[in-house]
């Protein structure tokens, strides 16, 4: 066999290899010739559902503007006809307003009327007043018509106060004029300090009151002392010392 032999057989060879490779069995050329004609017809179908739906929009388009018109010169209509019925209860109701503001007020009835009080007789009222000071505590001290009663704190005075010394004190003023006792009661209002302090208050109040009852104890009031203010206080205790003045004890050692 030569050498041509050999290369025809090849080529021959190759073409029906080829043919048998590229050929395409019978099922799947039916397959696509299906599927093919089945895209075409819904293109179709789409195109003409289309076409319709735009020839029935066109169409109800022109057949509804001359609908629509009419409804709006209607709702214009209404619009102006609303507020003229609108306005009449308005003014019904101003007229109405008018007419209840123009008619009488009923009047409100009246309180009753609270009763005076009563004016304090003389026998009540104060004559005069004073303020007296000892140490810490502090006086106020009212004179009225009477007989020489002295209460404190709403209590006798020999009841508020427990010695004698204290109560001898505080009714000083009425023993140097004995006069006066017999005309005024003393109403006296104590705060602060002890039982003899506020006893030197009241004594100072009540002369005081005296001298503006009655100008002319003044100059027997200055001379016993008891329009001086008694300015002495307990002094204080300083640092580094047992009191005001006292020391420690000393011691050498």
């Amino acid at each position: 066999m030569g050498y041509i032999d050999f290369l025809g057989t090849s080529d021959t060879l190759i073409s029906t290899y080829y043919s048998y490779i590229t050929k395409v069995p019978e099922g799947m050329e039916k397959k696509e010739k299906t599927t093919k004609a089945t895209t075409k017809e819904k293109t179709t179908k789409k195109s003409t559902a289309t076409t319709k739906a735009k020839a029935s929009v066109s169409a109800k388009a022109t057949s509804d503007k001359p609908a629509k018109a009419a409804p709006k010169v209607e709702a214009k209509k209404e619009e102006k006809a609303a507020p003229k019925a609108t306005a009449k209860p308005a003014a019904k109701a101003a007229t109405t307003a008018k007419a209840a503001s123009e008619k009488p007020k009923a009047e409100a009835p009246k309180k009753p009327s609270k009763p005076a009080k009563a004016a304090p007789s003389s026998a009540n009222r104060s004559i005069a007043h004073g303020v007296g000071r000892r140490k810490s505590s502090v006086a106020r001290v009212w004179l009225k018509r009477g007989n020489g009663k002295i209460s404190v704190n709403g209590k006798k005075h020999t009841q508020y106060f427990d010695t004698d010394i204290a109560r001898n004190d505080a009714a000083t003023p009425f023993r140097i004029a004995p006069s006066t006792g017999a005309k005024y009661d003393v109403l006296a209002n104590v705060y602060g300090g002890g039982p003899n302090s506020q006893a030197g208050a009241i004594r100072l109040g009540i002369a005081r009151a005296l001298v503006a009852a009655d100008e002319s104890l003044r100059i027997t009031m200055r001379k016993h002392g008891l329009l001086t203010v008694d300015a002495r206080v307990k002094e204080r205790k300083k640092p580094g010392q047992k009191g005001a003045r006292r020391k420690f004890q000393f011691v050498k050692r």
